[in-house]
């Protein structure tokens, strides 16, 4: 892990980005050349620092004649980006790396060296990004290694405990349920409850396909064992769909005199056509009558049409999440190096190098509250509880001091060095 202070990856593409329009704005014969890119460093810096501002200024070089469709320019500088980027490199190497391959497919289907849409169709993608979500070890050591996640789930679960505070039973619906660590915090915290005991804390996993409700009867197995040992009772059901699109109030089987909740973290972006899926999911789940829905979301502006819009918030967001994986994760781990290979660099690859077939299409909470306000939601505050939740599970991190929490209106936004990375909020259903 890296202990050195020195300018974050963030920092280094600012001082790329002043640099790259300093030169930008004079007139060369041709910029593409490496004399017309290199040298002429910024003062104040390391010699190290000078040859990552340099590298990246170089991959920003190479974005602007991709998206001026100059793509014999855009081979030069790409050749330049391969040849001093690396996958196991500093934290600007590996981004420069990840980002130059992406914008080298871009390259290549826009010049027809690739002539498919990309090497998987939007739903084998999705598939294999589920899977990889759901069970693949990287991700999990990053759960437990980076603050984010921890923060928002400490934090979520606390305003449903709020919100449920009264009831004796308890339906929480869990859209996205992966390990259900999230649900061994509620279950926790509803069975400490004295003067107001659950009668029933039923539990509903959405999922879709064979493969999805053999890992959600697994995870069942494992949080109705740990229901028996808090001596809390417990059910497990599955609302097995084939798309989220196609969420079915019936599936979910309620009750009356169930206090319902649900939870929805990182998923929302995965609605291909928004909002009309976003529309059909919530007119189901407005059926049911939630007394909350909680949700996490990735807060960055990775929908915009504009592929050099797009490009600048995508690599400006995920330079902070590689600087805070340089300083969470060892150098050397197969987690780290399995999750930037496996799970960041195809959506790194989906936001640069696809358009019609992007699926991770990320939005900041703003625009979610002008969709949501069209659905007849309202965003509901967090309590002081939820926000001191947030406070304390970042401290308990080594790293805790570079995690940087702020409200946007009503939204908890989690960010690393002031970069935000996620928000979580909360919303109640108007009356139909």
């Amino acid at each position: 892990m890296s202990s050195v202070c020195r300018l974050s990856t963030v920092e280094i593409m600012r001082a790329a980005g002043a640099r790259f329009i300093q030169f930008s704005s004079q007139k060369y014969a041709d910029d593409s050349i490496p004399k017309h890119v290199l040298g002429c460093a910024p003062i104040g810096l390391s010699d190290q620092e000078v040859k990552e501002v340099e590298l990246a200024h170089l991959l920003l070089a190479f974005a602007d004649k991709v998206g001026k469709q100059q793509y014999d320019r855009a081979r030069k500088l790409q050749n330049l980006c391969h040849f001093l980027s690396s996958s196991t490199g500093n934290t600007v190497q590996r981004v420069v790396y990840y980002f130059s391959k992406a914008l080298r497919e871009r390259t290549d289907r826009e010049t027809g060296r690739n002539t498919s849409k990309g090497s998987e169709s939007k739903d084998l993608l999705a598939m294999h990004l589920e899977n990889t979500i759901a069970c693949c070890p990287a991700f999990f050591a990053c759960f437990l290694k980076l603050p984010f996640y921890q923060v928002t789930q400490f934090a979520g679960i606390q305003a449903i405990v709020e919100s449920v505070a009264s009831a004796k039973r308890v339906h929480f619906i869990d859209l996205e349920i992966r390990s259900g660590g999230h649900c061994i915090v509620l279950m926790q915290a509803l069975a400490s409850r004295c003067e107001q005991p659950i009668e029933m804390l039923k539990v509903t996993a959405v999922g879709s396909g064979t493969a999805s409700r053999q890992k959600l009867e697994d995870t069942g197995k494992r949080l109705a064992q740990f229901a028996e040992a808090l001596h809390l009772p417990f059910s497990f059901k599955i609302a097995t769909v084939t798309d989220i699109n196609n969420l079915n109030e019936d599936g979910f089987e309620s009750e009356d005199g169930e206090a319902t909740a649900v939870y929805c973290c990182l998923m929302r972006s995965s609605m291909r056509t928004l909002p009309d899926c976003l529309e059909s999911a919530i007119t189901e789940l407005r059926k049911l009558n939630p007394c909350l829905m909680v949700i996490t979301e990735i807060e960055a502006n990775l929908y915009s049409p504009v592929f050099e819009d797009r490009f600048n918030a995508a690599v400006f967001y995920y330079s902070a999440y590689f600087d805070c994986l340089d300083v969470c994760m060892d150098n050397s781990s197969p987690y780290r190096r399995e999750l930037e290979e496996t799970f960041l660099a195809q959506q790194i690859t989906n936001i640069i190098a696809s358009e019609e077939e992007r699926k991770f299409r990320h939005m900041k909470i703003d625009v979610w509250r002008s969709l949501f306000a069209k659905f007849g939601m309202v965003e509901a505050e967090l309590s002081l509880s939820s926000l001191y939740q947030a406070d304390l599970t970042a401290k308990q991190f080594a790293c805790g001091k570079s995690c940087t929490l702020d409200m946007n209106g009503k939204c908890l936004t989690i960010g690393w060095k002031g970069t935000t990375i996620l928000s979580l909020s909360s919303w109640k259903f108007h009356a139909a």
